[in-house]
């Protein structure tokens, strides 16, 4: 009885918000205007997978307006969706990793307290060339060593990362620039590249490995800090942006998500990493190394008052979009096995709210 009158409260002044203005399209975090459309914010990632959830809710009649999907990276749109209850807050969002502690928190102290957290499906973060340049076969060691700010030197002491090209890293990669485009910090593909590429390979480095048995602070600094001399190169929250760039300058690499590989097959081609190389059966059997989970979060005090809300959760994790041969696996996602999908499906039917994340 007490969670009833709590969301019919929560629910009564939402609607009271709504009456106060007509903006459509949403509105930027502080504003109080009302608007009738779901609002999705996040991840780039998956941007494509909302997007087309979106125009098929669209096109079957969802209620209210066409959803509205914005692509904020994930670090800004679980921002946007922790600044609070509200019209002029997300309903929704995009994330390709899971929230954080910290992130949670934040939602708490805003008043979002009921977040209902839905794992949609797999994800691979690809390192990419030109289709037309050299081939590369990369470890999980060269990506530490090629891109971190600082690397051990002959002596085993940290100091700046002074490698120029590739065969400096390792004798088997052709001698070319280092120089790799990226997404920027707030991206959740930068993350998930950090955690799942940069720190096992610094882990394989004897002398870093030594300073994450001393300080596990410090092997985090040392591992997740990325060259700042023109090695790595920050390219904003459009992935197809860093496969455009790597046709027009030779030699280059860009890291990305596999959707966008697929997409672009025609110009642009995975490295493997390890001797994998990424694909649907390696990202969802966890062989490739660089595999990850893609989220939606969704805001339970908004289920009721923003229209079709529910029905859009409804069909983002329905066996047309989320399952195996679904519209989405089209788009690039790797769709969850069965087991794993129902109980997603699940979550998202009982809207079921997530714990405080470990």
């Amino acid at each position: 009885m007490i969670r009833t009158l709590k969301f019919t409260a929560c629910a009564a002044a939402l609607l009271a918000l709504a009456a106060c203005g007509n903006n459509e399209g949403g509105g930027a975090p502080g504003s109080q205007k009302a608007r009738t459309g779901i609002w999705a914010a996040g991840s780039s990632t998956v941007f494509p997978f909302a997007t087309r959830v979106a125009e098929t809710f669209a096109r079957n009649g969802g209620g209210g307006s066409a959803p509205r999907v914005e692509s904020l990276g994930t670090g800004g749109g679980i921002q946007a969706f922790c600044s609070g209850v509200g019209p002029s807050t997300p309903d929704i969002a995009n994330a390709s990793r899971p929230m954080k502690q910290s992130e949670f928190d934040r939602c708490v102290e805003n008043g979002v307290t009921d977040i209902v957290e839905i794992k949609i499906g797999y994800d691979g973060i690809v390192v990419a060339t030109a289709r037309t340049g050299q081939s590369f076969n990369l470890e999980l060691n060269d990506l530490y060593e090629a891109l971190a700010k600082e690397t051990p030197g002959a002596d085993g002491q940290l100091g700046p990362n002074a490698a120029k090209t590739w065969n400096e890293v390792n004798k088997a990669l052709p001698a070319t620039r280092i120089q790799v485009y990226g997404p920027p910090p707030t991206s959740g593909t930068r993350d998930a590249f950090l955690e799942l590429g940069m720190a096992p390979g610094a882990k394989l480095i004897p002398a870093v490995a030594a300073i994450e048995k001393q300080d596990k602070t410090r092997f985090e600094t040392v591992a997740h800090t990325l060259r700042e001399d023109g090695a790595w190169i920050d390219s904003g929250e459009n992935d197809n942006a860093i496969v455009q760039t790597l046709n027009r300058t030779p030699g280059s690499l860009g890291v990305f998500g596999f959707s966008f590989l697929e997409q672009n097959m025609d110009t642009v081609k995975a490295e493997t990493i390890d001797g994998v190389a990424p694909s649907v059966a390696t990202i969802a059997d966890g062989s490739y190394p660089l595999a990850r989970s893609l989220y939606i979060y969704v805001k339970k005090a908004h289920i009721g008052v923003t229209p079709g809300l529910e029905q859009f959760v409804q069909e983002f994790m329905s066996d047309g979009s989320a399952g195996r041969g679904g519209y989405l696996q089209d788009r690039g996602l790797v769709p969850l096995v069965a087991d794993e999908l129902a109980a997603e499906r699940a979550k998202a039917s009982a809207m079921t709210s997530m714990a405080r994340p470990n």
